[in-house]
């Protein structure tokens, strides 16, 4: 099926396009989203949820999708569309933190790691969904996929110890 016509692709582009628009919006503060809830900012609780979604489902995905094969439809739809949804919630929180005032700035270290692994992570697996880079061996695309998605865990693991104080 043509792109043009796949209602999936279109979706797909549009959740990014959200997620781009709501980053601006909150490094700009053109949506006010910085109110606490409890001790925390919701763009706080908002990456939390999507980076549980990502390190929990992915490795679900993966077992399913080998078992249960007649599932796979249905599990690549929610891991494409949970995975956007988690970046558009992890993004909204890196752009909260980095338009934070310089007397509030946060260290950046892991966090830009894992704003970039999570670029990356969305970008390759959108052009392997929907085979975009006709000149990209599949294979090649999708060993980039899975690395970053391992990278995605150890600097997920590193960014919430340094969070809590133990690096």
């Amino acid at each position: 099926m043509k792109l043009s016509k796949n209602l999936t692709f279109w979706f797909g582009l549009l959740l990014i396009l959200i997620t781009i628009y709501l980053s601006l919006a909150t490094y700009f503060r053109w949506l006010d989203i910085r109110f606490r809830i409890g001790p925390y900012f919701l763009t706080h609780w908002l990456s939390w949820a999507g980076s549980l979604f990502i390190a929990f489902f992915t490795p679900i995905y993966y077992a399913l999708k080998r078992r249960i094969p007649k599932l796979l439809p249905q599990l690549i739809m929610i891991h494409m569309f949970g995975n956007l949804l988690s970046s558009m919630f992890i993004s909204m929180h890196f752009f909260q933190q980095i338009s934070r005032p310089s007397q509030f700035y946060p260290d950046l270290g892991t966090g830009v790691a894992l704003f970039a692994v999570i670029l990356i992570l969305v970008m390759s697996g959108f052009l392997h969904k929907f085979h975009i880079l006709k000149s990209m061996v599949p294979h090649q695309n999708r060993f980039i996929h899975i690395s970053i998605t391992t990278a995605f865990y150890i600097v997920i693991i590193i960014h919430i110890l340094q969070g809590i104080g133990i690096f």
